[in-house]
C-alpha cells in the first residue's frame, strides 16, 4: 500500500513539473496570482472586525472596502478571462465575516480560472477592459498588478493599527521564499 502510494506521490509531482516546464508563462502567472492572492487573505484576517471600518484619513475607503474592492475586481478580471459576465459577492457587504466571505468566494472562481490556464489559452483574446480584445494572459496580469496596488493600499491601514502586514512577517529559518 504504502509503496503503490509513494508511486502515486511521484507520478503526481512529476506531472506537474512537467506541466510547469510545458506551460512556463501560465505557471509562473499563477505563482504570482497566489502571491498576491496571499497578501490580501492574510491582510484582511489580520485587520480586526472593528477595524473595517477604519480610515485613515475621509477621503479614502475604509479598510472593509478596500476588501471588498479586491472581490469584486477578482470577479471582473477573472469573468473577463473565462468569457462570462461578473458578480460582486461584496456588494452591500461591510462586515469582516461577510467580506472574507466575499474574498474567498472571488479567489475561489480566480483560483479555477489559474488553475486551467495553459500557455496556449493565455494567448487567446478575449474581451478585457473597455471591451478590447486582450489576450488572456494580459487581462490575468492585470489582475495580479491590480491585487498588488490593493495589498499595497491595504499596507498603510495595518501599519497604522500596529500589524505587521504578511509580506514584512519575519521568514522561518532555513526555508526559502
Amino acid at each position: 500500500m504504502m509503496k503503490h502510494f509513494a508511486m502515486t506521490l511521484m507520478v503526481l509531482a512529476g506531472a506537474a513539473g512537467l506541466q510547469a516546464q510545458n506551460n512556463p508563462l501560465s505557471t509562473e502567472l499563477k505563482r504570482f496570482y497566489d502571491g498576491s492572492k496571499n497578501n490580501i487573505t492574510r491582510s484582511a484576517e489580520k485587520m480586526s472586525d472593528a477595524d473595517y471600518a477604519f480610515k485613515p484619513i475621509d477621503t479614502v475607503r475604509p479598510f472593509g472596502g478596500e476588501v471588498g474592492h479586491a472581490a469584486e475586481w477578482q470577479m471582473i478580471t477573472c469573468a473577463m478571462a473565462k468569457g462570462e459576465k461578473p458578480t460582486n459577492p461584496a456588494e452591500g457587504k461591510t462586515s469582516k465575516t461577510d467580506l472574507l466571505a466575499a474574498l474567498k468566494t472571488a479567489f475561489d472562481y480566480c483560483d479555477a480560472v489559474y488553475n486551467s490556464l495553459t500557455d496556449a489559452s493565455a494567448m487567446e483574446n478575449v474581451k478585457g477592459l473597455g471591451g478590447r480584445d486582450m489576450t488572456r494572459l494580459s487581462v490575468l496580469w492585470f489582475n495580479v498588478s491590480h491585487n498588488n496596488e490593493t495589498y499595497g493600499t491595504m499596507v498603510p491601514y495595518l501599519r497604522l493599527k500596529g500589524i505587521v502586514p504578511p509580506s514584512s512577517e519575519p521568514r522561518p529559518q532555513g526555508k526559502k521564499q
